[in-house]
């Protein structure tokens, strides 16, 4: 998986449907004990409320995937706001949408269309990304060299996270993983094979908003 989409921020979305106030918190999480904890502080933030209902989706070597009503009737709260997570093919996000009921019963489609809009409105507000894997680069090469380089990284779109300076220049490359193969490339082209390249860490990193 080089590539996943996700929320950006963690945030909240508040909305009134026939008096019942719905709260969908949203966050990014990693690992399904990030989403737990989640839950616990949003469960204790709204303990006086009358659902805490929760999804969450997250890929970490397997994907989880886990709903709860909280005590709506059954299909009407959990599965609406996974679903809402699967439609957008989000992965690594937590969404908890608590209700303080104001006295009028939605009826199961009330409810079912209530959870899911304030889901779909707190992801839109946290905002959907591409997360892309990225791999660190060191460039060694001839201070006669450097301004070619780096005039070529940026026009290639490539950040430049460091440089180092001694009797050589050490450029510090952030580049997509897809693009590996290609900068490196250029950067011995341009060198003509005397740049000393070395692949450093993988980590994944906000490539796109939407």
């Amino acid at each position: 998986m080089n590539e996943y989409l996700t929320v950006l921020n963690e945030t909240s979305y508040e909305m009134i449907e026939r008096k019942s106030k719905f709260i969908a918190s949203v966050k990014p999480v990693n690992t399904e004990c990030e989403a737990i904890e989640f839950i616990k502080k949003i469960s204790e933030e709204n303990k006086n409320a009358t659902h805490n209902v929760y999804a969450y989706i997250i890929k970490d070597g397997v994907e989880i995937n886990k709903a709860s009503d909280d005590g709506e009737p059954q299909g009407t709260a959990g599965i609406p706001v996974l679903e809402v997570i699967k439609k957008e093919n989000l992965i690594n996000v937590c969404v908890v949408v608590t209700r303080y009921f104001g006295g009028i019963l939605l009826g199961a489609g009330g409810l079912i269309r209530a959870y899911s809009s304030a889901a779909r409105e707190g992801i839109h507000k946290a905002k959907i990304c591409n997360m892309a894997i990225y791999k660190r680069m060191s460039v060694i090469l001839d201070y006669t060299l450097y301004g070619k380089v780096q005039n070529s990284m940026q026009g290639m779109g490539i950040t430049i996270l460091d440089v180092e300076y001694s009797d050589v220049v050490k450029m510090f490359l952030k580049v997509k993983y897809d693009d590996v193969e290609y900068i490196t490339k250029a950067i011995y082209d341009i060198t003509n094979g005397s740049a000393k390249i070395e692949y450093l860490n993988d980590y994944f990193d906000v490539y796109e908003v939407f």
